[in-house]
């Protein structure tokens, strides 16, 4: 690949760039400078030989600047003219700043680990339609984290079933009910005949609790079934639906809430180990988490660092950071963010969870979270009911300032919950 002049020690104020922080492990043979001008040009401007088709183009004012080279930690950062780019099309943007490169051979290994985008990209983008404050408003909840559930078995129940386990979920305590990540319209658990009855479910729950209660519809499809289904959704007076934004791609994301306009859009994660896990190569969660704010998700899966799955309490804490703060400085990210006013979005701890972690995780997390719980509440030796009671009980405890435990003693679900699983 023709070198352009692409490293720029000198260079610092990516604030009107689109910049990315990138670490690599160049192949054998190939020099850390060589591997950093070979992503430059590749993800830009570059071609891999001399050619002498660029008339016309303005090849410095649109080449990047790669910066900040570390070569003990493999580590650059890339700041790349934001005329490269059509700022409202993510899609196009991954295309270019992680896309082919890689699969140069000039390249091991290769991870993406965080992203900056401009005032002007921010807004070209929607960001989501209600946020914390919106999402707190539909609920009316304030003052503590929401609690919900994920019907289990994940897949399996009919219909009536999984509308049951709803109800008794709503009933012992919980704000919200989801769909698991996996269930959308199969012959055992048809979408509409699930929608309807899990909503009458929710209506007699609400009559009864004196709560607003949510659930959470999965509606992950090809795109013009998801959209039927958001619609079906709104007209049988939900509030909500879910998708899952890895799956789904990117400019699926982008549909869905560019059409959606009255309900809360919960975004699953699944999938995302495939990108995400491999500590040399891929994507960080931090990186997606800031593009699904910008793309329109209200709510978002981020890790809980006390349950089942991987990512500790420094990197789970720098991707609420990223979604929630207006301003990000310093604060466990690599790469700047300021939002421009636009929303944050609610971070959701999910994954073997159980109410005995809850005073862990709202230590680490505070109270603007929503805390999921499946097999934690569903296994309550006395089932569902009691295991949403032990759960609310178990974030009553902290706010109130005791030991889960102490709280125990006169709460007799979540001392049965902490006899199943500890504290």
């Amino acid at each position: 690949m023709e070198s352009r002049g692409y490293i720029d020690e000198d260079f610092s104020d990516y604030s009107d760039h689109l910049a990315t922080s990138v670490f690599v492990e160049p192949s054998a043979g190939v020099s850390f400078k060589k591997a950093v001008d070979h992503i430059c040009g590749e993800s830009s401007i570059g071609t891999w030989t001399d050619v002498d088709t660029a008339v016309g183009m303005d090849a410095q004012g649109l080449k990047p600047h790669a910066f900040d080279l570390d070569e003990n930690a493999g580590t650059f950062k890339i700041a790349y003219p934001l005329d490269l780019f059509e700022p409202d099309n993510i899609p196009q943007v991954l295309s270019s700043v992680a896309g082919n490169i890689y699969g140069m051979k000039a390249i091991e290994n290769l991870r993406v680990i965080d992203i900056h985008m401009p005032k002007a990209m921010i807004k070209s983008l929607p960001g989501p339609e209600f946020g914390i404050d919106g999402v707190r408003g539909v609920l009316g909840v304030t003052d503590r984290p929401l609690v919900g559930t994920i019907v289990k078995p994940k897949v399996g129940l009919p219909y009536k079933e999984h509308a049951r386990i709803a109800y008794e979920s709503w009933a012992g305590g919980c704000d919200i009910v989801k769909d698991d990540e996996n269930l959308t319209s199969q012959p055992f658990n048809p979408f509409k005949e699930r929608v309807v009855e899990t909503l009458a479910a929710r209506d007699r729950a609400e009559s009864e609790t004196g709560e607003k209660k949510v659930y959470m519809a999965n509606i992950t499809a090809e795109t013009d079934t998801m959209l039927e289904r958001l619609d079906f959704i709104a007209e049988n007076s939900g509030r909500y639906c879910m998708i899952d934004v890895i799956t789904l791609g990117f400019s699926a994301v982008q549909t869905v809430r560019a059409h959606n306009r009255s309900l809360v859009l919960h975004a699953h994660r699944a999938m995302h180990g495939a990108l995400t896990r491999n500590k040399k190569m891929g994507i960080t969660m931090l990186a997606l988490a800031k593009l699904y704010r910008a793309m329109g998700c209200d709510q978002l899966h981020i890790g809980t660092a006390v349950g089942k799955m991987e990512g500790g309490p420094e990197e789970v804490v720098a991707i609420r950071d990223s979604i929630v703060k207006d301003e990000i400085e310093g604060q466990g990210t690599i790469l700047n963010q300021s939002w421009h006013g636009m929303k944050p979005v609610f971070p959701v701890c999910s994954g073997g969870m159980h109410p005995g972690l809850i005073d862990d995780l709202m230590g680490i997390m505070g109270q603007d979270i929503i805390i999921q719980l499946g097999g934690g509440i569903h296994g309550h030796p006395r089932g569902t009911t009691p295991g949403a009671m032990a759960t609310r009980q178990a974030v009553d405890a902290v706010l109130a300032g005791k030991t889960l435990p102490e709280y125990g003693n006169d709460h007799k679900e979540l001392a049965e919950a902490l006899d199943t699983w500890g504290d």
